[in-house]
């Protein structure tokens, strides 16, 4: 993990100021005067504020990170107001939990805002607050906002340098054939069942049953990455509680070596995050360990209680994937039909601009490419876990993979050649471009592809065999062998022995 790429040292970067942002946000809380519970909460707020929020521009990221408190306020006062209330409690609960998987459909705003407000329910449920806590903790969120958001926009804005590129848009449906309207009902059920079967298990800690639940549910979007995601989190979190054993029962609670486990534990989550959710959740688990002995109340039988309802949790999770699935195969083909559309965009435009056009440009769509691209992955995940016992679509999906990966290799390698004004002008081209697009329309129908129009009307009398074009040509071909090549593991049954590549 500690050897992984990291491009730019953009994930250090984000680590290391989300321990910046957490650390100013509980020392301001301090010094405010509040109560620990509340400096709990603005820790709390801080890291979901910095580890949320995430669209495509600084000044849209400010604009969600402002509207947090709207959507958490409400559900903080109610989750208060009805602690002593657990039929209404729950029922509330799992409404917000609907809600709040319900709102990704407006992309990463919806998203962030779901997430702060079902985590603003379960600090309630984790800190045991009541309705007369209540104002101090808005003081603490308050405070917490602020300081996550003069580290992140003012003190150190990473986003300014380089620009995160804009998530891709959810797979489109209407109804129940709606990604986050299925994805919202699953949720729902999963929670209900982690939330009655952990208050069997446990009448105090059951919210840890049902936050399990919740975030199996989070960036998932078939029942395959659903299920690798809750084995994953349930081997992150044994792996933390055996840590805890020997981390944060030792320490009894002692406030500063707490606070710089804690610290390490932020930085491990922000910089495990992109690539694993098992390092990840080892993290967060360790973390809960040191702040339950903040608090007082840790103890070996709280660790193993907090397995169980990890487990219970995930269990539920498996019972709410089961209603309305989304199948990994269906999931994975929708988004390689995506990439391919952008191959073809991205194609298309490089053409154009090679053969004169300065207003065509492939940059933006490789980009968007190796978005469509890794999403693509995330979703063939499943099928090329080591534990999957699926042999013929393991083989298939690795062969899948290598070749998405030569698609995107091409394209950025066109992409840069068409940058440089001397690769331009060569007859090939056109020809060229026009098989890369007869491939692209055998896996993909024409509507679906991404369509820039007739590529050789962009210049009717171009100069032959201009050296500097045959770079762009190697792309093209390359492109197109990697996409006939596509065909064989999309347009067969995914069951099928896959015949190797000749």
């Amino acid at each position: 993990m500690c050897v992984a790429p990291d491009p730019g040292k953009v994930r250090l970067r984000v680590a290391s100021r989300a321990v910046l942002g957490v650390g100013l946000a509980v020392a301001v809380a301090e010094l405010a005067g509040l109560s620990l519970t509340a400096s709990i909460t603005a820790g709390l707020a801080a890291l979901l504020a910095l580890f949320t929020v995430g669209d495509p521009t600084v000044r849209r990221q400010a604009v969600t990170t402002a509207l947090l408190p709207l959507a958490g306020f409400p559900v903080l006062a109610l989750a208060t107001a009805l602690h002593g209330l657990p039929p209404l409690r729950d029922a509330a609960w799992l409404l917000v939990v609907f809600a709040g998987v319900y709102a990704r459909r407006w992309g990463p705003r919806g998203h962030a805002l779901g997430i702060f407000a079902f985590m603003q329910f379960f600090v309630t449920q984790f800190l045991h607050a009541v309705p007369g806590q209540l104002p101090e903790l808005y003081a603490a969120v308050l405070l917490a906002l602020g300081a996550a958001s003069a580290v992140r926009f003012v003190g150190w804005c990473i986003e300014r340098r380089v620009p995160p590129p804009a998530a891709p848009a959810p797979l489109p449906g209407t109804g129940f054939a709606r990604p986050t309207t299925r994805q919202a009902v699953q949720a729902t059920v999963a929670c209900a069942v982690a939330l009655a079967a952990g208050q069997l298990v446990s009448p105090d800690r059951w919210y840890w049953a049902v936050g399990t639940a919740w975030w199996i549910f989070v960036n998932t979007a078939s029942r395959g990455e659903t299920l690798v995601r809750g084995f994953r989190r349930v081997v992150g979190t044994v792996t933390g509680i055996a840590a805890g054993l020997f981390i944060a029962l030792p320490l009894g609670g002692a406030g500063a070596p707490t606070a710089v486990l804690v610290a390490v534990c932020v930085f491990g989550i922000f910089y495990t995050a992109p690539l694993s959710y098992s390092w990840m959740m080892f993290f967060v688990t360790v973390m809960a360990g040191l702040l339950y002995g903040l608090l007082g109340v840790l103890h070996p039988g709280l660790l193993l209680l907090r397995f169980q309802e990890t487990a219970v949790g995930a269990l539920g999770a498996a019972v709410g994937v089961a209603l309305l699935p989304v199948t990994t195969h269906a999931a994975t083909n929708a988004w390689i039909q995506r990439a391919v559309g952008s191959v073809h965009a991205c194609t298309t435009a490089a053409a154009r601009r090679l053969s004169g056009d300065p207003d065509a440009d492939p940059a933006p769509h490789a980009a968007e490419l190796d978005l469509l691209l890794g999403r693509a992955r995330l979703s063939l995940a499943p099928l090329v876990h080591p534990l999957s016992p699926l042999r013929a679509r393991k083989a298939r999906a690795r062969r899948v993979l290598a070749l998405l990966d030569d698609c995107a290799r091409e394209t950025r390698g066109l992409a840069a050649v068409a940058a440089d004004p001397d690769a331009s002008h060569d007859a090939r081209l056109v020809a060229a471009a026009w098989r890369v697009e007869a491939a692209v329309h055998a896996l993909v129908p024409p509507a679906e592809a991404t369509r820039r129009g007739p590529v050789a009307a962009a210049s009717p009398a171009l100069p032959p065999h201009h050296p500097g074009a045959e770079a762009a040509l190697g792309h093209l071909h390359g492109l197109e062998r990697a996409l006939v090549d596509l065909a064989a593991p999309l347009r067969t049954s995914p069951r099928a022995p896959l015949v190797p590549a000749a």
